[in-house]
């Protein structure tokens, strides 16, 4: 038992203490939550470290260091904390994401350490929903992308990807691990796609974290031929169908501010936003 306030990196045996951490914000916390219980605290298994901020020796806040850096239930102390553990091991992700204040300030610390960021959307609508929308009906031609369509439905990854972040997941690695990232989501269930008459993708979007409590929608898009045809509403409506009778009781999502056509696409389904979150881009 730690009797200071300090950080350390977390063992497998700090596991119910972290995952009592990551339930105080189910929905905000879903995507690290969803990792941690797959894979346990092992660094290896994980993905990353995970940090922890003990005061009074009491474990109160957490932050993941992997391809993400992502602050977790994290105040001023142990930002500052995870800000200089963080400067000292050197950048090793790709983003720093997490609830907009406490990622702020962390970015704030790190700044003139690793900046300059490549990109910064400092404002993320964070949208929740526990039941389905009035007067939408879900698209009947959205439906579970099959194992043997991952050929189909990976173009419409890539493109949304590229177009949301501004650079290819194929880069680096050549897109094994992003290949492997979206074959994992057809083979459990959480890929959702129409296609047209010729096979392509029209809608598409996946259930990127899931637990019992709450899963996350992401990679929502409309291929560009497709787009203004009103294929949006009734496809998310679809994929929250899915969502809320099969996967968790709330689903959630987190959208660029400046994303007005999708901000209104989200409401109209009948998410309400709760919070915010910021993503810092390298």
């Amino acid at each position: 038992m730690l009797t200071q306030t300090t950080s350390r990196v977390l063992e497998p045996s700090d596991l119910d203490a972290a995952l009592a951490v990551l339930d105080r914000d189910p929905v905000a916390n879903a995507f690290v939550t969803a990792r941690v219980q797959v894979a346990g605290l092992d660094p290896w298994r994980l993905g990353g470290e995970m940090w922890g901020w003990y005061e009074d020796g009491m474990l109160t806040s957490l932050c993941y260091a992997g391809a993400n850096l992502v602050p977790i239930c994290a105040g001023p102390r142990a930002v500052r904390a995870f800000a200089d553990r963080a400067r000292r091991a050197g950048r090793r992700c790709s983003s720093i994401v997490g609830p907009a204040e406490s990622t702020a300030a962390l970015w704030r610390l790190l700044e003139p350490h690793w900046g300059p960021a490549r990109d910064i959307r400092a404002h993320q609508p964070l949208m929740v929903t526990d039941r389905m929308p009035d007067g939408i009906a879900p698209d009947p031609y959205v439906r579970r992308v099959r194992k043997d369509e991952l050929e189909t439905i990976m173009p419409a990854c890539v493109a949304m990807f590229t177009e949301e972040v501004g650079v290819s997941p194929l880069a680096g690695d050549g897109g094994l691990l992003y290949q492997a990232r979206v074959a994992e989501l057809v083979g459990s269930g959480r890929a959702f796609a129409r296609l047209d008459d010729q096979g392509r993708v029209m809608f598409k979007a996946e259930i990127g974290a899931a637990t019992a409590r709450a899963c996350q929608i992401q990679g929502v898009w409309v291929a560009p031929e497709y787009r203004g045809q009103g294929l949006a509403a009734p496809g998310m409506a679809a994929v929250l169908r899915y969502a809320l009778t099969d996967v968790a009781p709330v689903a959630s999502l987190y959208v660029n501010d400046y994303n007005t056509p999708a901000r209104r696409t989200y409401q109209r389904v009948g998410f309400q936003e709760i919070g915010a979150f910021m993503s810092v881009l390298f």
